[in-house]
Formats: structure tokens, sequence, C-alpha cells
């Protein structure tokens, strides 16, 4: 299986917003602080399953790891559209995340 990358997943949510642009928020920077807070929500549900199960269940048992995955998604879905809202790049964001690491590597 091939990598799934941010370009595949922000063209997905583009699909998305398109289909129900008439029933939710434009992308557009007014409206990216609340799809940061409905990410803020999604990362609770994970946090939850976590809470709730501990992290050996969740890792090894079936079911509640695709319930993880799926809430992990749902995440990764606000991620990408927060990134659209601010029109950041899969390029701008790989070189500011390799710069961070970099940044990361020489911190100790």
């Amino acid at each position: 299986m091939n990598d799934f990358s941010i370009n595949e997943m922000q063209e997905m949510q583009r699909t998305l917003q398109d289909k129900y642009k008439d029933k939710w928020e434009p992308i557009c920077p007014e409206t990216g602080k609340n799809k940061m807070l409905w990410m803020i929500g999604e990362i609770g549900e994970v946090i939850d399953i976590v809470k709730k199960h501990g992290g050996t269940k969740v890792a090894t048992d079936i079911d509640l790891r695709k319930e993880l995955v799926e809430e992990l998604a749902d995440v990764l879905m606000y991620y990408n559209d927060i990134m659209l809202c601010y029109n950041i790049t899969a390029d701008e964001l790989k070189q500011v995340y390799i710069e961070k690491f970099q940044k990361n590597m020489n911190r100790w």
C-alpha cells in the first residue's frame, strides 16, 4: 500500500467541503478557529477511548483499534480543513516540520 499523502487528504477534504458547501461553514481564515475547536473535540474522543479501555487493550483489540483509528481520521480531517482555511500547503508544512525536527534533534 502506498503512503497516504497530505495532498491526497486535502483534495478529499476539498471535495467533501464542496459537496456540503451549502450546509457547512466555508473554508476560509475566519472559520479556521471553529475548525480547531471541532478538532479538539475529536481529540477528546480519541483520549476517551484510551482512557476508558487502556492503551494496551486499544492497541490489541480489533474493534477498539478500529474505533481509535476512525476517531484519529476525524482529527486528520479537521486538521486538513484547518490547513485549507489558512492556505497551508503540504510543501510549506513539510519545510517547517523538517526545521522543527532538526531543532528538536539538537535540543538536549
